[in-house]
């Protein structure tokens, strides 16, 4: 069954963390598709250095865990209508997420920079003329809600940023600002490949979605 639901955002400016690929790259489409102007952050130099077709997006280069380069992006916004912060990672094959080191740059990857990011915007969103108000997006995870022994510090990280969404909300409620997340499931996206190959925990995985399937990135957006 297709969705037959469509949008307008003409004239609307967008900012995507992690916009190249999975899930932000289907949101950053659903938005240009839909009239938006919109902005991807990526960590390489360049859009070209990307397999993905980018040329519809301005493209800008951020490392999330880089409080500067964080700093020096929100200072670009002349005003923004919707954030959406999706740039996040997990490192099951990478640093150990049990260790301190590697559970603060979990943290410092999933929440943090969105925190920063957030906070450093506002003034750009609170110019924001779209009706309704400008909008906060955080995609946090179905991980908020389950326990794991893979990747606590994702987990937790994405349980923090859900807190952070409710205390934003809150606090922002009056600018003119609304702060929302959405919490995927297993979606197919880079980030989860690496499972594809250890069937016995992919089928755990799969045992917990509802459609007993990995959902798409398209379905998210």
């Amino acid at each position: 069954m297709s969705n037959k639901v469509s949008f307008d955002f003409t004239g609307v400016s967008v900012l995507v963390t992690g916009g190249t690929s999975g899930i932000g790259y289907a949101i950053s489409s659903a938005f240009a598709d839909a009239g938006a102007s919109v902005t991807v952050t990526g960590t390489r130099a360049s859009a070209a250095d990307y397999d993905t077709e980018l040329s519809r997006f301005a493209y800008k280069q951020l490392e999330m865990r880089d409080g500067d380069a964080v700093d020096a992006l929100a200072a670009s916004l002349g005003s923004l209508d919707v954030l959406v912060n999706n740039a996040g990672a997990n490192f099951p094959d990478g640093l150990d997420e049990w260790s301190p080191e590697g559970f603060q740059a979990s943290l410092a990857m999933n929440v943090e920079g969105a925190q920063r990011l957030s906070v450093r915007a506002r003034e750009a969103l609170a110019k924001s003329a779209m009706p309704g108000g400008a909008s906060v997006v955080n995609v946090i995870s179905m991980m908020t809600y389950r326990a794991t022994t893979i990747v606590p510090g994702y987990s937790s990280s994405k349980a923090a940023l859900l807190a952070l969404t409710r205390n934003l909300a809150l606090h922002w409620v009056n600018d003119g600002i609304r702060v929302n997340a959405v919490a995927p499931g297993l979606i197919d996206t880079p980030m989860t490949a690496p499972m594809k190959p250890f069937q016995e925990m992919l089928d755990g995985e799969l045992a917990k979605q509802i459609m007993r399937r990995m959902g798409t990135p398209e379905e998210v957006a």
